[in-house]
């Protein structure tokens, strides 16, 4: 729609109240019940935030600041309406989706990781993306296991079922 027709201030306005949808991951959507929980939570904060631009009277302004939760909030509502909840792993033999790995790298580092879905995933924080290559390869392996990574060789050391904490 043209702005002549919308009380804008300018083109330059309306695309700012017009964000691009967030990229929605090809991948499908599973997530541990925390990650589930994590999503829902964010729906309600853009909501909210989304909510609280209807009480800015400049209408341009009001467009701006509503801009980033409304994309925030399809994004989010999307993500849950699409989750695929996966159950934690009832095994700590092989290594599997929601389940905390320890791994020793070539140059003497222990690194532990809980695999988890895309939007859960923090890596400083201890969790990656089962898409991630180093969950991907690590999927399916036990304790002992050697595996590579690019010019890396990673040789599992633990794995735990329980969450990290």
């Amino acid at each position: 729609m043209s702005v002549a027709f919308v009380k804008e201030e300018s083109a330059e306005t309306a695309s700012e109240t017009m964000l691009p949808d967030r990229p929605i991951s090809p991948h499908p959507n599973l997530v541990t019940e925390a990650g589930l929980k994590a999503l829902e939570m964010q729906v309600r904060q853009a909501r909210e935030a989304y909510d609280a631009t209807s009480a800015i009277e400049d209408v341009n302004e009001r467009r701006r600041q509503a801009a980033n939760p409304l994309r925030d909030l399809r994004y989010f509502a999307e993500r849950v309406r699409t989750a695929q909840l996966v159950p934690g792993p009832t095994s700590n033999d092989t290594v599997a989706f929601g389940s905390t790995v320890t791994f020793s790298r070539d140059d003497g580092r222990v690194q532990t990781y809980r695999i988890v879905g895309e939007d859960e995933a923090d890596p400083k924080a201890g969790s990656i993306s089962y898409v991630s290559p180093v969950a991907r390869i690590l999927m399916g392996k036990a304790v002992g296991d050697v595996v590579s990574v690019g010019d890396q060789e990673l040789e599992i050391i633990a794995i735990s079922a329980a969450a990290r904490v």
